[in-house]
């Protein structure tokens, strides 16, 4: 415990001054993720899943609707809040038919050592989601979150659909985590608009009403005084 708050006390100004530098990077390369209509890029790895190593690729995937999730680093602070986060809701996910994968540069087996440390230190614990190694770096450039210098990815959420495109993203800057609850109703949403053909106006849930083009005024006339 205390190497891990030693650690803290050193890598916290780095990280912020590292984040500093990247965003500058980021205005002046251009940098852009990919986005709706877009394919989910083809990819393959080992992850750790259920406290083993698995090989996965997106073939795994085909046919499943699909978060796809990037963090910049194991053994960090924001990180494990999300990937807990995600995996500790992931039955959420799969009641609709959807599976979560997150995804760092790390190796496989820091990402195993991660998993074998206990939550009140700052570790993952048992996860029910694969965590996947991308430590050639590719998965993270083809989809457009990697920042090259560094090495680290972008915190980039990437929801597609069963035919393999890309319906959702949202890239944060590094400091910043993600809402599962976000990404629960996006899902909902989506998927309300493939099966009624209504779109689904700002915050939206799936107990509220969504718009049906053709009958436009009839929403607007009960939702606006």
């Amino acid at each position: 415990m205390a190497a891990f708050f030693a650690a803290k006390r050193l890598i916290t100004p780095l990280l912020r001054q590292q984040n500093q530098s990247i965003a500058a990077r980021f205005a002046s390369t251009g940098l852009r993720a990919l986005g709706p209509k877009n394919e989910v890029p083809k990819f393959k790895g080992t992850s750790v899943f259920n406290g083993e190593f698995a090989q996965i690729s997106n073939k795994d995937f085909e046919g499943k609707w699909l978060i796809f999730f990037f963090y910049p680093l194991d053994f960090t602070f924001v990180c494990p809040t999300e990937i807990i986060a995600f995996s500790d809701r992931v039955e959420e996910f799969r009641k609709l038919g959807a599976e979560v994968v997150a995804c760092s540069t790390d190796s496989h087996f820091s990402h195993l050592a991660w998993v074998q440390q206990p939550r009140k230190e700052g570790g993952l614990g048992d996860m029910k989601i694969h965590v996947l190694s991308d430590f050639t770096k590719n998965i993270a450039r083809s989809f457009g979150v990697l920042e090259e210098e560094s090495g680290l990815s972008y915190r980039g959420l990437f929801l597609s659909d069963p035919k393999g495109i890309i319906r959702h993203t949202v890239v944060n800057d590094l400091p910043i985590g993600r809402s599962v609850d976000e990404a629960l109703r996006v899902l909902k949403a989506v998927q309300h608009f493939e099966k009624h053909g209504d779109v689904c106006p700002a915050d939206w849930e799936e107990d509220q009403p969504a718009i049906t083009p053709s009958k436009a005024k009839e929403y607007f006339s009960k939702v606006n005084k």
